[in-house]
């Protein structure tokens, strides 16, 4: 057989009409010089996951300019910014014939060329955020899109015609009109990825200015609904604007447009390291900035709103989580001494309540390298929070076995260098322990900071510190690759991302309803495909989670993300992973039930393991 796309016709031609089987004849590689079709993956029937395609264009017929390519998160953002192209052509954004930067219209009704997913083209395009994705590649030598394609038919016959339609000519258009300089919007695509990049470097400057997150004036917080992360209209929302004692200017490294021209700084809010507290009544923005602040994680898109908010890259947010499995996590600092004796110094359950998950997810953040905590009180257990004077009053400490948040959360920036940023609206007792203060009214920010120290010195709480050791240490674990069972059936290996919040892992399911900061499926379909790779790879008996995370993430920043496919070879490559973090892949391997942990052995003596489900929750 040949190779070229001639040849492509000839074999559709002499299996039209044929079983579905018969498109394995067409697995391979096929090419013309401006172009390879790699058909890598045929689905076994029309009904079975889309086939997997790459189009994979030379450099010389692409000509994308090397410099929106030249470093990691300029190459990123392009990527992103093609994938986004392609993906708009595959719903039809414009049909064929609309200009030079126009594109392709692909028929997505996955109807039209017959039965089950026939003509049904996917692409693996990003939300709001611009993540690290297989779905495109680019190096020196070419560009290359990750495609999913279901291959036509009538009932489980071969429709060949309908075929090389889809594979000889509009995939071929799809891959000029998204990977082709000529056929792209030039000034858009340079404004994206130095959009990206300002991002990066705004990013780059909060540690050395002592912040963990800063916010432009101008910004655009609120979106849509609670179930759309797209940003609310401009003409409904509260621009952003910070208040005078907080703002602090940074640089750009490309100058953008401003309302009296081009500018190469921004300014806006900067949130310091330490202990910060965003105040105020209800519906008046206070959870919308925490929302804003855990997403900043990552960079956006521009026009999004929140393009210039960047946040330290180590915040994790923290929420009770009722029913979690907890392994072998040292919780004392916030809960000990349990009726009939039993320690928490290596607290298991599985079924934590609202506190001791709370507790446990603080602990385990912090175990997995976070920089900061991030709480709202909306989402977090009231008996961990706080127990005010009367209420120790009423119930003396010998029996009360938590200790709040609130005698800790100095500590945890003093002893520990981990900052919080805490939405509080109901307990003024954290006026006390706060350096910032925000007050949110009417969706702007004001420093409320000498205010809120002038009322705890004229009003004192009276409670007293109950927390009856310092919290100077985080114990780290050790996983037991034993534990690690990806295993169904006949199958080895069955992981499947089946909603953006759950990874079927084996005969397990990890529940990831309360990671907050994964944003993308592809993320959570990646995560799955990273515990497997951390348990064969990096999981040795002697390792902590802390350094498999690391080995981990050291991998992916020198092997890309395409060896978590485990059908991956140098010619068949995934294109539905998006990069998560290490602090998500840690909260997924945590909440893996079958997980086996042991502490690594400090110097002081350990309390006996003790298991315990009936600590008071929220």
């Amino acid at each position: 057989m040949g190779n070229g796309l001639d040849d492509l016709r000839a074999a559709l031609h002499r299996i039209d009409g044929r079983g579905y089987k018969a498109y394995r004849d067409v697995r391979g590689r096929w090419e013309r010089p401006d172009l390879v079709l790699c058909i890598d993956r045929v689905q076994g029937d029309p009904f079975a996951a889309p086939s997997k395609l790459r189009l994979r264009v030379p450099q010389e017929a692409a000509e994308l300019p090397a410099r929106l390519f030249s470093n990691p998160v300029r190459r990123t953002a392009l990527a992103d910014f093609l994938t986004r192209r392609a993906a708009r052509a595959v719903r039809g954004g414009q049909r064929r014939g609309s200009g030079k930067s126009g594109l392709v219209e692909v028929d997505a009704g996955g109807q039209r060329r017959g039965s089950g997913k026939s003509g049904l083209v996917e692409v693996d395009a990003g939300g709001q955020q611009v993540l690290e994705r297989t779905a495109c590649v680019i190096t020196d030598a070419w560009v290359e899109l990750r495609v999913q394609a279901g291959l036509p038919a009538a009932g489980r016959r071969v429709l060949g015609r309908e075929a090389e339609e889809l594979l000889c000519d509009e995939l071929p258009e799809l891959a000029a009109a998204a990977l082709c300089w000529e056929r792209l919007p030039q000034e858009e695509a340079a404004r994206f990825v130095d959009c990206i990049e300002n991002q990066e470097h705004l990013r780059s400057q909060l540690d050395g200015r002592g912040l963990v997150a800063f916010v432009a004036d101008g910004a655009l917080l609120p979106r849509q609904s609670g179930a759309s992360d797209r940003p609310l209209a401009p003409d409904e929302a509260v621009l952003f604007e910070a208040p005078e004692a907080l703002r602090v200017e940074l640089s750009l490294l490309h100058p953008v447009e401003g309302p009296n021209g081009p500018r190469d700084r921004l300014r806006g809010l900067g949130v310091p390291r330490g202990v910060t507290l965003v105040v105020g009544g209800g519906y008046h923005g206070k959870s919308t900035l925490l929302r804003a602040l855990e997403s900043a994680v990552y960079p956006h898109v521009p026009g999004d709103g929140r393009e210039w908010v960047v946040s330290a890259p180590g915040l994790a947010k923290i929420r009770a989580e009722d029913g979690r499995r907890v392994e072998q996590v040292d919780i004392s600092a916030f809960v000990s001494d349990l009726p009939q004796g039993r320690s928490t110094a290596r607290f298991s359950s599985d079924d934590a309540s609202g506190s001791t998950s709370q507790a446990a997810n603080i602990v385990e953040a912090i175990e997995a390298g976070a920089t900061g905590l991030l709480l709202d009180e909306d989402t977090s257990a009231t008996n961990f929070m706080v127990r005010d004077a009367r209420m120790q009053a009423l119930v003396a400490k010998e029996h009360e076995p938590i200790t709040p948040f609130l005698e800790r959360v100095r500590e945890i920036h003093d002893h520990l260098g981990i900052s919080t940023v805490l939405v509080m609206g109901g307990c003024g007792d954290y006026f006390e322990v706060a350096d910032t203060v925000i007050a949110m009214r009417a969706f702007r920010p004001e420093d409320a900071t000498r205010e809120a120290r002038a009322i705890a010195d004229a009003s004192p709480s009276e409670r007293r510190n109950e927390a009856l050791v310092p919290f100077e240490a985080v114990t780290q674990r050790v996983p037991e690759a034993s534990s690690f069972d990806p295993s169904r059936g006949r199958r080895d290996v069955k992981i499947a991302a089946k909603a953006r919040d759950l990874v079927l892992f084996g005969t397990d399911a990890i529940d990831l309803r309360c990671v907050e900061q994964l944003v993308d499926l592809s993320q959570t379909r990646a995560v799955g495909h990273a515990v497997h790779l951390a348990a064969t790879r990096f999981v040795d008996g002697e390792a902590t989670l802390r350094e498999v995370v690391d080995r981990l993430e050291a991998f992916f920043d020198a092997q890309g993300l395409d060896a978590l496919d485990p059908h991956h070879r140098d010619e068949h490559h995934p294109g539905d992973f998006a990069r998560p973090r290490g602090l998500e892949i840690a909260a997924a391997i945590n909440r893996l039930r079958t997980l086996r942990m042991r502490q690594k052995p400090r110097q002081a003596t350990e309390k006996h393991e003790a298991r315990d489900d009936g600590v008071p929750a929220k």
